[in-house]
């Protein structure tokens, strides 16, 4: 819809263009305008129809030679369209607003026209295509940064919880050891990977029996999340980094350890979720915790648009970071 949006504006603003220009005023100009409006609306809606028609086709080809293919389509369909107009115009009253009358300056001109306007136009599209390639590449940097950034006192530290339930509880030794292994694999994914909500809750819920084995009565967890749709798509590893900072940032440093409370809910198509864990102001900062922030709102608004948000702060002497994002079923 956001490119539709621009061609009718571009379309219009070169239909004002070429009426002022012309010669006339008043009435004359007005109905001139209308007319103008109508055709080069009608041929730029038809140009971009035909060319989402030919997408698949053009997307085989190499940029040059598609961008070269749709650049004909474009000429083609104006000497189509103005063709057209010339004969239904013929011979009624239509046929005073055309410029120089029906002569062949009418198709001269429209064709250099739209020879100069679909030059910038695709240009721009091309411009916008690379611009968003660039952005994911980015992206997908950050997301391997962020899948590299397993802390590495956090293996460390389940290692010696898993070597020491060995000993004492080898059945509960033998899951630790499974809910790492799945941590593990998430991180080392491919990062265009899209999961869904449960595996995402399932992957946080794992990390905390990890850290829960570790810290013990300090780090206390409460979760409301009924109201989530599991089958919602989004990308891999999107809620685990929130958990993981609210551990590090949060409970970790203070010796009373603290609560983490995740909710998550439903409202109409859009879906939340929050992360709050006690703020200790007290204690010197440790950093690390903006990049993760960073990349995830990145991510959501790479995958979601502008409806991808995420918002973080502190009050009353808790930080809260929340995310949202439209529902999309696996298979959107």
């Amino acid at each position: 819809i956001r490119i539709v949006f621009i061609i009718v504006i571009a379309a219009e603003l070169l239909a004002f263009i070429l009426a002022l220009t012309a010669p006339g005023a008043g009435a004359e100009r007005w109905s001139r305008l209308g007319l103008l409006s109508l055709f080069i609306q009608w041929v730029s809606l038809s140009c971009a129809g035909i060319l989402c028609l030919l997408r698949a086709r053009l997307n085989r080809l190499h940029s040059p030679l598609a961008a070269t293919a749709a650049y004909l389509v474009i000429l083609a369909l104006t000497v189509f369209a103005v063709e057209l107009v010339r004969a239904i115009a013929r011979g009624t009253a239509l046929e005073s607003f055309l410029p120089e009358g029906l002569q062949a300056e009418f198709l001269h001109t429209s064709v250099a026209i739209a020879a100069i306007v679909g030059a910038v136009m695709l240009r721009y599209f091309y411009v916008q295509r690379q611009t968003r390639r660039t952005i994911e590449a980015e992206a997908r940097a950050r997301f391997q940064a962020l899948q590299a950034r397993i802390r590495p006192h956090f293996m460390f530290n389940s290692m010696n919880t898993i070597a020491s339930l060995t000993r004492t509880d080898p059945a509960l030794a033998e899951a630790v050891v499974e809910d790492l292994a799945e941590l593990f694999r998430v991180s080392l994914a491919d990062a265009g990977n899209l999961s869904t909500v449960g595996a995402e809750l399932d992957l946080i819920r794992r990390y905390l029996r990890i850290e829960s084995l570790r810290m013990g009565e300090r780090l206390r967890i409460e979760e409301d999340t009924a109201g989530l749709p599991l089958d919602a798509s989004i990308p891999a590893l999107l809620f685990q980094p929130l958990v993981e900072n609210a551990v590090y940032h949060g409970v970790e440093p203070l010796p009373e350890g603290g609560l983490i409370r995740i909710e998550g809910q439903r409202a109409g198509g859009m879906i939340t979720l929050c992360v709050t864990n006690p703020l200790a102001d007290a204690l010197p900062r440790r950093g690390g915790n903006r990049m993760a922030l960073d990349n995830i709102r990145e991510r959501l608004q790479l995958h979601f648009g502008r409806q991808g948000w995420l918002k973080a702060g502190s009050a009353d002497g808790r930080y809260r970071a929340c995310l949202g994002f439209p529902y999309q079923g696996r298979g959107t």
